[in-house]
């Protein structure tokens, strides 16, 4: 598997890179700066510059799991590197820090509403949970308040890794009950918000709680008998 820089360092805009292939509709290479979609977060965008001074558009990211490789997907009608080529990613980090802020903000939000996660995904500075809560009401401004409430303590925010074996010894850590967290690579990533929140994840996310700025749900909606649906947008940037 090419090394994803993402999962070390979330904040890095840009790295020199080798294609391994390139085909079209795919291409490989040596350093996964960009994020794949996956886990409810799309797929990163960006560019490869070349040594000639052009560029190629990056469209989509995605993670070809027979190859276990991750995989650019250039835009429509970009040309294609070729193998062995010296490039330099670069990633549409505008669109990446806000889903990392959104993300973070959904991991917030399953601490104000300790349910079972039956759903979710990352938008650009907004996103959704659904969750298996029953017949429970929500309440939109209690919401916001608990959130709030917890973006000011201003928490750090990290990763670490446990055993597939710590993990199946504390199934607690699961939130989600339809996406379970990859297993068999002998090793699950954490992301842990101080004092608050620690589960199974391998999406990015910002380094401190004050990052994510304000929080505003926009709607609760009921999704069968079991289910509601929680949205939220960020209204500031940090």
């Amino acid at each position: 598997m090419n090394e994803p820089l993402f999962r070390s360092d979330a904040y890095a805009r840009e790295c020199a890179a080798t294609v391994l292939d390139a085909a079209p509709g795919r291409v490989t290479l040596d350093v996964a700066l960009f994020y794949p979609r996956g886990g409810g977060q799309p797929g990163d965008r960006g560019a490869l510059a070349r040594a000639d001074g052009g560029e190629i558009a990056i469209a989509d990211t995605i993670y070809d799991s027979d190859r276990q490789t991750i995989l650019l997907v250039p835009a429509d009608g970009a040309a294609l590197p070729v193998a062995g080529e010296r490039v330099v990613a670069r990633l549409d980090w505008a669109t990446r820090y806000d889903r990392m802020r959104a993300h973070t903000a959904l991991h917030l939000l399953s601490v104000v509403l300790p349910y079972p996660v039956t759903g979710g995904s990352v938008g650009e500075a907004e996103g959704r949970l659904d969750f298996d809560s029953g017949e429970t009401a929500f309440d939109r401004a209690q919401i916001e308040t608990r959130l709030a409430e917890y973006v000011a303590t201003d928490a750090a925010v990290t990763t670490r890794w446990i055993t597939d074996e710590e993990l199946a010894a504390n199934p607690g850590l699961v939130k989600t009950m339809k996406v379970k967290p990859p297993t068999g690579a002998g090793r699950v990533r954490l992301v842990e918000i101080a004092g608050l929140d620690l589960q199974p994840c391998g999406g990015t996310h910002v380094a401190r709680l004050s990052e994510i700025g304000g929080i505003e749900v926009t709607g609760i909606e009921k999704k069968g008998k079991q289910n509601r649906r929680v949205r939220i947008r960020l209204t500031e940037a940090p």
